[in-house]
């Protein structure tokens, strides 16, 4: 039990206590938190971790880069380390908490105005504590008709954490990466760098154009340690004139493989943009409780999902995909996508197939990709019940032969330790890559299961890393570890930028393995 805030390594109570009162100052006392109980919404992690390991010194919410100008000096003066959040609701990653203990959160949420939105352009400039629902409400005042991508978490997150964390959405601008423009940051010795063409003075293309001139750098900032980022841009995606969502089902594994290499061919040709795949316990798992499907101990077996299935009209694996266009595009590709994959002996619906009155089993796809906040995919948190959750995502070639490679890899890990293999198939942007993303679910509330769960994901991490895959992101008790696979060159790069950067080494060591 934790009876008191952790200090960071090497620093006494008294010049922790001098900095908090300067914080004070800067921030405002009401935005400086050191009271445990205040502390609890910092350290409420899903992984399957020790609290103790990610308990946090303090927490100070600046509300201007000014502002985190003078906490910086005060940090680089005592050697405090400062992690950086922006909504901190990372769920299944880490949540608000820190990588290691006794860092100071620095909370980002009260710098939270949407500096501008080009309504000709498309584009957004904002502020780490925007959160989707803020821009999304903001667009739609004001008839701005454009959509914005976000991850099933959209409702509750904001697009600059997410994009800095390379996560994913499911539009045709799902890739947040290859769809930001732009980059405020401040840099450990409170410096302001603009990327790209903010570096010009009064600059007008500095969400129009990503790459300025000379080296680009904003990528460094991502999934990094090296800056804080305190505005970012966006590219929004432009409302089409129709739209066409639908589906498609398989009960076989070898189809489904099939149905993975069709939508490969139609994103390279063009004639899909958003392609999402999952087995059955990632659909249904998000409207029924597992005690409703098998109360035994151990992995559901797959006869007895099968049989679930079965009974229900439901496939054991299903995509989705939206097209955009007119209404004669829509037309001509949504046959051509019929022929592709009727070809793989999967079941085709579109959304025209279900009753108008009622929600279709496409409903929350068709609000995902048609900019309309959607949070029923977090009903997989109810699906086992404990509040556990970690996300593995590794990065497969778009290949049905890889997705049934990754997929033999990772269900017997999941079944050894007594926990159900719920995973989806998500497409890149370029259609040459899928995110395999698992989400492994446990009770939380009880130690032992808990235990088996970190044995559990290092299983995975370990097992998928022989076999040449990898996760693009993870959660921040892992994060060394991953570090690891990507190999000592790049892990020796990273520790030179930090040097240059951060000699002081006070922004959040450890993310991403970087001290």
């Amino acid at each position: 039990m934790i009876s008191a805030p952790v200090l960071p390594p090497c620093i006494t109570r008294e010049t922790f206590e001098q900095a908090v009162a300067e914080f004070r100052e800067i921030a405002g006392a009401e935005n400086v938190i050191v009271e445990l109980d205040r502390l609890a919404p910092y350290t409420k992690i899903m992984i399957p971790d020790e609290d103790a390991w990610h308990q946090p010194a303090c927490v100070v919410a600046p509300v201007s880069v000014v502002e985190i100008q003078a906490i910086l000096r005060i940090c680089n003066r005592d050697h405090i380390p400062l992690w950086t959040i922006s909504t901190g609701r990372n769920f299944g990653y880490g949540t608000a908490a820190a990588a290691t203990p006794g860092q100071t959160i620095l909370d980002l949420r009260r710098m939270n105005r949407i500096l501008e939105v080009d309504a000709e352009m498309g584009t957004a400039l904002v502020e780490p504590g925007v959160s989707y629902t803020a821009l999304h409400d903001y667009l739609e005042a004001r008839n701005i008709p454009f959509w914005l991508s976000f991850p099933s978490s959209g409702a509750l997150t904001g697009p600059v954490g997410n994009t800095l964390d390379r996560g994913i959405g499911y539009n045709r601008y799902g890739e947040h990466m290859a769809h930001f423009c732009g980059m405020e940051v401040v840099l450990a010795d409170g410096s302001v760098v603009r990327t790209g063409m903010g570096g010009v003075e009064g600059s007008n293309s500095w969400q129009c154009y990503r790459w300025g001139y000379g080296p680009w750098t904003d990528g460094l900032f991502t999934q990094s340690n090296f800056g804080i980022v305190t505005k970012l841009g966006l590219w929004l995606m432009a409302k089409p004139p129709a739209h066409k969502t639908f589906g498609v089902g398989w009960d076989d594994a070898e189809d489904m493989a099939a149905g993975i290499d069709a939508a490969r061919r139609l994103r390279l040709q063009g004639t899909i943009e958003t392609f999402c795949m999952g087995n059955a316990l990632s659909g249904i798992g998000s409207v029924i409780r597992r005690a409703g499907i098998w109360s035994g101990q151990g992995a559901i077996p797959d006869d007895v999902i099968a049989d679930f299935c079965r009974a229900r009209g439901v496939s054991l694996w299903g995509a989705t995909a939206t097209l955009y266009g007119t209404t004669g595009q829509i037309a001509v590709n949504l046959a051509l996508c019929r022929e592709a994959f009727l070809a793989t002996r999967g079941h085709f619906v579109t959304e025209d197939d279900f009753p108008v009155d009622r929600p279709s089993p496409l409903t929350p796809e068709i609000n995902r990709t048609t900019g309309q906040l959607d949070l029923s995919a977090f009903g997989i948190y109810n699906f086992r019940g404990g509040g556990g959750s970690a996300w593995f995502g590794p990065v497969l070639p778009m290949r049905g032969s890889d997705a049934l490679k990754s997929i033999a890899l990772a269900k017997p890990i999941f079944a050894a330790f007594g926990f159900d293999f719920i995973g989806s198939l998500t497409m890149g942007y370029s259609g040459r890559h899928i995110d395999h993303i698992m989400d492994l679910l446990f009770d939380r509330t009880d130690a032992a299961e808990t235990d088996r769960a970190h044995a559990c994901f290092t299983s995975l991490v370990e097992t998928f890393a022989a076999a040449g895959y990898a996760p693009y992101r993870t959660n921040i008790g892992f994060m060394t570890k991953v570090a690891e696979i990507y190999g000592p060159a790049q892990q020796g790069l990273n520790r030179r930028l930090k040097r240059a950067l951060d000699p002081n080494g006070i922004l959040a060591p450890g993310k991403s393995g970087i001290f």
